[in-house]
């Protein structure tokens, strides 16, 4: 296992911590008005396993849900949003509490679920551009290769992978420097999908198994980012992150 080096104190033991402890990583769930739910179900939880057993850093073992119109999306520093169908217009409700989410910090995930084996994006992926760009108007994606820290947070990945391999680079939206909207055309949920029997619920294409350990990886990079604020040029994530932290903010 390749680690990056200024992160391996993470793996040192440290004080068991219950599920749920404030500051844990939770991958919520974005949830759209007239939107389908998370693509795959099974997969916030999988990830906070696989942060837990591979980091040691604290997850929740249940993560939530928030509306993009509920006053609560800005109690957490991370969201994701995932579909196989177009995404509807956004209310002007959504809209405000998306841009209220962005301008304390948080970082939105947004996984095509239904792209092809190629990559290229599918109606879901275009549509959450096209929303997306409507809540922050101001700001284009651009590619996010294997220099930027996402890809360096706790292992060295040398490119994005999902169920599918895609292409080789993220898209994201950045704004004063970090990364606040990701774009994914892997679908990097689908292949975290594991049933209650715990087998894996979707193949991985074309790389199997090799390419679903990376793309695990690549998965726990993305909890890392939110997590690790200091490892990012330390700068803080997100006001709310550091009041749960019980942390005073930097001058």
């Amino acid at each position: 296992m390749v680690v990056a080096p200024a992160l391996l104190v993470l793996t040192a033991p440290r004080p068991a911590r219950a599920f749920g402890d404030v500051g844990a990583f939770d991958p919520r769930a974005l949830v759209v008005s007239g939107a389908e739910g998370p693509a795959h179900p099974s997969a916030p939880s999988r990830w906070s396993w696989e942060l837990i057993q591979r980091t040691s850093a604290p997850a929740r073992a249940k993560p939530s849900s928030v509306r993009a119109d509920d006053p609560h999306i800005v109690d957490g520093p991370f969201l994701f949003l995932s579909g196989t169908r177009p995404l509807p217009a956004l209310s002007a409700a959504e809209i405000a509490g998306l841009r209220r989410y962005f301008a304390l910090g948080g970082l939105l995930l947004v996984d095509d679920s239904a792209v092809d084996a190629g990559g290229q994006p599918s109606e879901f992926g275009k549509s959450a551009r096209r929303e997306i760009a409507r809540v922050l108007p101001d700001q284009s994606p651009i590619p996010l290769g294997p220099e930027h820290v996402l890809f360096r947070t706790f292992y060295l990945l040398k490119r994005a992978e999902g169920r599918v391999a895609g292409p080789k680079t993220l898209e994201a939206i950045v704004r004063s420097g970090s990364a606040q909207v990701v774009f994914t055309n892997h679908d990097v949920t689908g292949a975290l999908a594991r049933g209650v029997t715990g087998a894996w619920e979707l193949p991985v294409t074309p790389g199997g198994d090799v390419q679903r350990e990376r793309a695990i990886r690549l998965a726990v990079n993305i909890a890392m980012y939110v997590l690790c604020s200091n490892y990012k040029d330390d700068q803080v994530h997100a006001p709310f992150l550091m009041r749960r932290r019980a942390l005073s903010p930097r001058p």
